[in-house]
């Protein structure tokens, strides 16, 4: 017969209520949650969630929309969501778009009728129509990574713009001047979006260029990063540097430049975002736009939390995250003699 909240009474001279206000996830005095716990493992007692949710109107889950499972970058930032969680006893529901934005809608619709207590979101739109189901039913909405148009949600990112921005001026003071970029589509992306404009903030107020045959814009994948640093270099004047704006379009491209037998740096500089395991693998290791992603997934889970457990209406807030530079061989220094032929 299983064990019931009665028999954590007598086996702890708790009281119910004690017990109750525990299981629920609320506060108790630390001895008396270590006598709970220790009773609930000698008691092999099993929560009864169903029964636990009529009462507290709580699932104690949370649903976590990303726009690709297959990303590194996203499955990272649900480990450190999923590590936040547990440790305040929350469940979570995982839900792929894969990166269409009617998928996308029907997984915010799906977490509804599983009575998720709030959602996380990297989002695929670009506005925020498909979130109208969650505000309707009240249920607490935190954006990742990237923002939606309107603003109308919590949102926990990093400044993409300014992170992009002193990329490219790291590579103009090693003296380049031929710099290309790829990626995500601007038009429909947020991050590759705001990364392309700090690009072109860096190479304006450098008085430089801007070549058209130089942008690189499309798919969120390696496939298009392999393409189109392909592209680049087989141009009849090619870059010296490209600035590649996220993981899968880094690791594109470093399969591009072995496969043509292109030498990093002596024949083309790199310098990539996101310090996952590919700038830990190749050589030369690349220079690399880090973000805090640990940091990024608790912020969120935080936010989050925050909403369920007060009934409070508060503005939407937008936590912009500081970026850091992790050094590496990936760039060369291009002779005074080399960048006055480019136009330095």
């Amino acid at each position: 017969m299983s064990a019931t909240i009665r028999d954590i009474k007598e086996k702890t001279g708790l009281s119910l209520s004690t017990i109750s206000k525990y299981l629920n996830g609320r506060n108790v005095l630390p001895e008396n949650q270590a006598r709970i716990e220790a009773a609930i493992q000698e008691l092999h007692y099993e929560v009864n969630e169903i029964a636990r949710g009529l009462v507290t109107n709580r699932t104690r889950t949370v649903g976590v929309v990303v726009y690709s499972v297959e990303s590194l970058f996203n499955g990272t930032l649900l480990h450190h969501i999923g590590n936040a969680l547990r440790e305040e006893r929350y469940g979570i529901f995982i839900c792929d778009s894969c990166n269409d934005e009617k998928i996308e809608a029907e997984n915010i619709r799906f977490l509804l009728k599983k009575k998720v207590d709030g959602i996380i979101v990297v989002p695929v739109s670009r506005k925020q129509d498909f979130l109208n189901p969650a505000r309707d039913a009240d249920v607490p909405v935190v954006l990742l990574d990237r923002s939606l148009s309107e603003g109308a949600f919590d949102c926990v990112r990093i400044d993409n713009r300014k992170a992009a921005f002193e990329a490219v001026k790291i590579l103009l003071n090693h003296n380049h001047r031929k710099i290309a970029i790829i990626c995500s589509d601007s038009e429909h992306e947020y991050t590759g979006y705001e990364r392309y404009k700090g690009y072109l903030d860096a190479m304006e107020q450098a008085g430089l260029e801007i070549v058209g045959s130089y942008q690189k814009q499309g798919c969120h994948s390696i496939e298009f990063g392999q393409a189109s640093m392909k592209e680049l270099l087989c141009l009849k004047d090619p870059p010296t540097a490209v600035l590649l704006c996220n993981y899968e379009i880094s690791l594109g491209a470093v399969i591009s430049i072995n496969e043509l037998g292109i030498r990093c740096p002596e024949d083309i500089s790199l310098f990539g975002f996101d310090d996952l395991i590919l700038s830990h693998l190749v050589k030369p290791q690349l220079y690399m736009v880090v973000q805090p992603m640990r940091d990024m997934g608790e912020k969120a889970v935080e936010i989050l939390l925050h909403h369920i457990g007060s009934k409070e209406k508060t503005p939407p807030v937008e936590i912009v995250m500081n970026t850091s530079v992790r050094t590496g061989n990936s760039i060369a220094k291009v002779t005074s003699e080399v960048s006055a032929a480019n136009g330095g």
